[in-house]
């Protein structure tokens, strides 16, 4: 067994970094605290209600920031021109794992100006680029929320209505979003392009030949051929195979619009990877440019890395207090010169391992 002595969410911060500068992406670094009322006022783009809040010298409230993007945004203009970014930074938010308070690596990138269909195939393909880094047994899953919200506005029953038919569409809840429908008097031909969106899932071509149909007209249409176009882009990468489309993804509407997307890893339950166009969040916080973004939530790779590897170190040097210092030394050296993982210590314990060396009982 060979493993590098990096941690796997280390390996990936690195891995990760050189990606998005070799697409001329630049670091972004930002203080860890921000105006609690900040957060306050966009409590909906964050990904749970906790946020460590505690009294600056000045009695002004400030929070550990649990959020990066909205950061940038707050930091950046439009004069600027297009801003394109990465970050590595730790955020503070109630942990998935514990549900407690913990401080957590993300990684991502943001895209912010006047962004054209190139823009958002370059985030979604570095986000499956950047799924690839992690583990090649991933799925990355594409939406658009124009064809969404372009069919509940077709509907038209308020948003009471809409807000209801997104949560049963992320749960995929055929039956629920059907008796949605009957419940508000929806006509057949609209419950019949909605329970379609419900369906669709899986390879692109097939998902969009099956959705054309319920797709011709306003908003729906001209999203639908957004998508077409990121389909057919995405077809000459090298993740193909790996991308699927998925309308379940649905992502707060006041904030996002156009394409979303979420990535899953085989051995998390969880998204890994989340991201889209945020431009409702833009022009809630007075900017006129457009955004797309994703973030790596290195916290789940460390959690990967526990439930994938076997063991601990390759090998345990085992030695008491006959062996040399020397001894031990060149053990050490010559054990992990090929790459492998080794600790000396005096006893076995917990500790998992493939090989053991035993310098117990040699001379001082």
């Amino acid at each position: 067994m060979s493993e590098t002595v990096l941690k796997a969410e280390e390996r990936v911060a690195f891995a990760l970094r050189a990606l998005y500068k070799k697409y001329g992406y630049l670091p972004y670094k930002m203080s860890k605290f921000e105006a609690y009322d900040f957060y306050v006022s966009n409590k909906d783009f964050l990904r749970n209600d906790g946020v460590i809040t505690f009294n600056d010298t000045d009695g002004k409230l400030l929070a550990l920031k649990p959020d990066v993007t909205l950061s940038i945004i707050k930091n950046g203009k439009d004069e600027d021109g297009k801003q394109k970014v990465f970050y590595h930074e730790n955020v503070y938010r109630v942990s998935g794992e514990s549900k407690q308070f913990k401080e957590l690596g993300q990684i991502g990138l943001e895209c912010i100006g006047d962004n054209g269909i190139y823009d958002v195939y370059e985030t979604v393909f570095l986000a499956a680029a950047s799924l690839n880094e992690i583990s090649q047994n991933f799925v990355l899953d594409i939406s658009h929320l124009g064809v969404v919200s372009g069919v509940l506005e077709e509907i038209g029953k308020g948003e009471a209505f809409n807000a209801e038919a997104a949560a049963r569409l992320a749960e995929k809840n055929l039956h629920g979003v059907k008796a949605l429908c009957e419940n508000y008097g929806v006509e057949s031909a609209q419950t019949e392009k909605l329970l379609a969106i419900v369906r669709a899932y899986g390879e692109p071509k097939t998902v969009l030949k099956t959705l054309a149909p319920y797709c011709e007209n306003g908003k729906t249409a001209t999203a639908f051929a957004q998508l077409c176009t990121l389909c057919a882009l995405l077809e000459k990468c090298p993740f193909k195979e790996k991308i699927r489309l998925d309308f379940s993804v649905v992502n707060d509407m006041k904030y996002y619009n156009g394409v979303v997307f979420k990535g899953f890893v085989d051995g998390v339950c969880e998204g890994i990877l989340s991201g889209g166009q945020y431009d409702g969040l833009m022009a809630r916080m007075h900017r006129k440019s457009g955004a797309i973004g994703f973030a790596v939530y290195l916290d789940l790779i460390a959690r990967l890395q526990r439930q994938t590897s076997a063991f601990d170190v390759d090998v345990l040097v085992l030695y008491d207090t006959n062996t040399s210092a020397e001894k031990i030394a060149q053990t050490m050296q010559a054990c992990t010169a090929n790459g492998k993982t080794a600790r000396a210590q005096t006893e076995k314990g917990k500790l998992r391992f493939q090989e053991i060396v035993d310098l117990r009982g040699g001379e001082k």
